[in-house]
């Protein structure tokens, strides 16, 4: 089960890299880091690295590309300046706008192979996997 899990996520990942590669030169956790920031707003990378899973490094070196992108700005924080609160630029809003419509449209060409209940019992099915 985890190689086939490992292999669907790969696939997956792999064939939506083509949207935000292409059109905006970013590697896949450049639009993890992205995604999290438009998606759930400011926060600081160590919070981006237990959300997403991944490991501080590869959140460094992409928060670096965004920031060089001028889709990221950072803010110090106020009671401890070694951490850094990090957010969209108004140009990584309108590239995560655009990028989450695609995802959008990616996620419902892949589903479109189940049926309804096929769909929300794979949801289930992988929120449960995801929690164990």
């Amino acid at each position: 089960m985890p190689y086939l899990l490992n292999q669907a996520a790969d696939k997956t990942s792999r064939a939506f890299e083509a949207a935000y590669k292409a059109k905006y030169g970013m590697l896949r956790t450049e639009w993890r880091v992205v995604f999290h920031l438009g998606h759930y707003g400011k926060m600081t990378a160590k919070v981006i690295c237990d959300r997403a899973r991944i490991h501080k490094t590869k959140v460094s070196r992409a928060v670096h590309a965004l920031e060089e992108k001028r889709y990221l700005a950072r803010k110090p924080l106020p009671d401890d300046r070694r951490h850094e609160v990090l957010s969209l630029t108004k140009a990584g809003v309108i590239v995560f706008e655009d990028l989450y419509q695609e995802a959008q449209r990616f996620d419902a060409d892949l589903m479109s192979v189940f049926s309804a209940a096929e769909r929300e019992q794979m949801r289930n099915f992988l929120i449960k996997i995801a929690k164990f």
